[in-house]
């Protein structure tokens, strides 16, 4: 905008809401976010999207020195959630957040959060979840059927 202020894209941009994105979409590939690796640097076998993921206290720690994209990560991930959830808040790539969540927990700044087994098995839990993603609107703003 003229005068040099923010136009209302860069505004929104720029805002750090709790459920809001936290920037702008990378403009770097994703393979050179990640060295053209598509796996962590980990042992253990690749994190599901769905994996829970929490900052650890040393990763807490060490945010200061940790770089662009994995001091993101640390920092967002105060209070657990999943990996495609810090995708979407991040505006990565979701393979990109996978195989960098990787290396986190592989350097003990991310733990996986394992959720109590009981909520999971627990079926009013799954219909609470389906009623929620059936109150999602699709593109249109119009609600799923209900059936």
């Amino acid at each position: 905008m003229a005068g040099g202020e923010p136009g209302p894209d860069e505004a929104a941009g720029s805002a750090r809401g709790p459920s809001g994105p936290v920037g702008r979409a990378s403009a770097i590939r994703p393979f050179l976010l990640t060295a053209g690796r598509v796996a962590g640097g980990g042992t253990g076998p690749p994190l599901p999207v769905e994996t829970q993921v929490v900052a650890t206290t040393s990763g807490l720690a060490v945010l200061g020195s940790l770089a662009f994209e994995r001091h993101d990560i640390v920092a967002a991930c105060r209070h657990p959630q999943s990996v495609a959830e810090l995708a979407a808040r991040l505006r990565l790539h979701l393979n990109v957040v996978r195989v960098l969540a990787e290396d986190l927990c592989a350097a003990g700044h991310l733990a996986v959060h394992v959720p109590d087994a009981r909520a999971t098995q627990d079926i009013s839990v799954l219909r609470r979840v389906i009623d929620g993603l059936r109150a999602v609107p699709d593109s249109r703003g119009t609600l799923r059927d209900s059936g």
